[in-house]
């Protein structure tokens, strides 16, 4: 016995006395968010900044029956902020900086990050074939980055499935769309990779590529893996459990906008946030927390550039980031997003760390162009604002010219364009 403990003595001394400590793994790889320090700005460009913007906002959109919230902030420091309106339409619960509006398209960079985030960590491959997760799915050659670019082809279910036989009474999930991709093969909009067309399809398919490496609801992984760890305290993803508590949006004209049988798809849209919320997403991609230089690059890159005959040359789309390098070289990373009557405006001018933060529940196109046009009270920006209205339609456009919307899956240009 006296032997045996010598030799476990022996052994001690050698390799270290924690030889025996059995060292565990996390629980998980959830981030641990450390707030990144704010660039100090001094009080008097703190003022300066706030004048010119109070004063360009009051002329641009305040004026314009704008019901919402407007966010401004440098290197993190907040500049501007204002909520104007009520929650509901005629009561008088008034919408506050912790008033959850959802984002619309603007949900598709937190989709695309935890793409990226998953290809970080070894999870997933760019050059990942669709098929590889979806064998059912008859469309050939498509990789997960076409998905993140727009490049894969593949139809808008937003426009192939309001013009098939569809219970329109019965709300659509992620898996009814790749399941209506196998059952009715509409036709691609052109062969995988050969051109950009901005598609919802891509980023439900991607939701669902979340779920089936991670084993858990998109919703639920969003929430666990970025929302709680980052302190967005006000951010989820819809879901029917969440309709009681979610923001409700109007029309231009104050009618009420009712939910519809796409209520409930995500990952391409379905993320409510607020303005503040935004801005720590915003900070955070300034850091490596989320995921690291290397991806995030990737993530900033234009894709394609559009021909002349389609978008303006300096309007580009990354992976899952819309870009606009501008004639004098500086380049905006933003994402704008539009459902029903929600209109949302998120746009990072990286040069000068300038966020700039615009979300509404009545609808309102000023939103966009207010955002565009703000770019130049920080920078040399492009003069002109030409912002292309790529998001989703609402039923009641598709509605007005039903047979547009039967072939508008057929009629995109390789650049994506309806032709009209």
């Amino acid at each position: 016995m006296r032997k045996y403990l010598f030799v476990i003595a022996i052994l001690t001394i050698v390799c270290g006395c924690d030889m025996f400590t059995i060292k565990k793994k996390p629980a998980n790889d959830s981030l641990e968010y450390v707030a990144p320090a704010t660039i100090p700005i001094s009080k008097e460009e703190l003022n300066h900044y706030h004048e010119i913007l109070l004063e360009y906002f009051d002329s641009m959109l305040l004026t314009d029956h704008f019901n919402g919230g407007i966010l401004v902030a440098k290197a993190g420091n907040i500049l501007y902020e204002n909520y104007k309106g009520n929650i509901h339409l005629g009561k008088t619960e008034p919408i506050t900086d912790s008033t959850s509006f959802h984002i619309a398209s603007t949900s598709k960079p937190f989709t695309s990050v935890a793409v990226l985030r998953l290809v970080q960590e070894n999870k997933l491959s760019l050059n990942d074939s669709l098929n590889k997760f979806f064998p059912e799915i008859p469309y050939s050659g498509i990789t997960v980055k076409m998905l993140l670019n727009h490049h894969s082809g593949l139809p808008n279910y937003i426009y192939f499935i309001p013009a098939s036989e569809w219970d329109q009474h019965k709300y659509v999930t992620n898996k009814d769309v790749l399941n209506l991709l196998d059952s009715l093969k509409p036709p691609p909009v052109f062969s995988a990779g050969s051109g950009f067309n901005y598609c919802n399809t891509n980023f439900v398919l991607l939701a669902l590529i979340i779920e089936k490496i991670t084993g858990m609801p998109y919703p639920v992984y969003m929430k666990s893996k970025y929302f709680v760890p980052l302190h967005m305290d006000h951010t989820f993803v819809f879901t029917a459990g969440d309709s009681a508590r979610s923001t409700p949006s109007y029309n231009y004209n104050s009618s009420l906008w009712p939910n519809d049988f796409l209520e409930m798809t995500y990952g391409d849209k379905n993320i409510y946030t607020t303005p503040r919320d935004l801005l720590k997403w915003d900070q955070a991609l300034y850091t490596d927390q989320i995921i690291n230089k290397r991806w995030e690059d990737s993530a900033f890159t234009p894709s394609i550039f559009h021909s002349k005959n389609s978008l303006p040359a300096f309007h580009n789309y990354g992976l899952g980031f819309h870009l606009t390098i501008t004639p004098t070289g500086k380049k905006v990373i933003f994402h704008f997003g539009r459902w029903h009557g929600f209109n949302a405006a998120f746009s990072r001018l990286t040069d000068e760390k300038v966020t700039i933060i615009i979300l509404g529940n009545k609808f309102t196109r000023s939103i966009y162009n207010t955002a565009y046009a703000a770019y130049n009270l920080f920078g040399n920006y492009f003069p002109e604002s030409d912002i292309e209205d790529d998001e989703q339609e609402t039923l009641i456009e598709q509605k007005k010219n039903p047979a547009r919307n039967q072939k508008s899956y057929k009629t995109f240009s390789k650049q994506g364009k309806v032709k009209k």
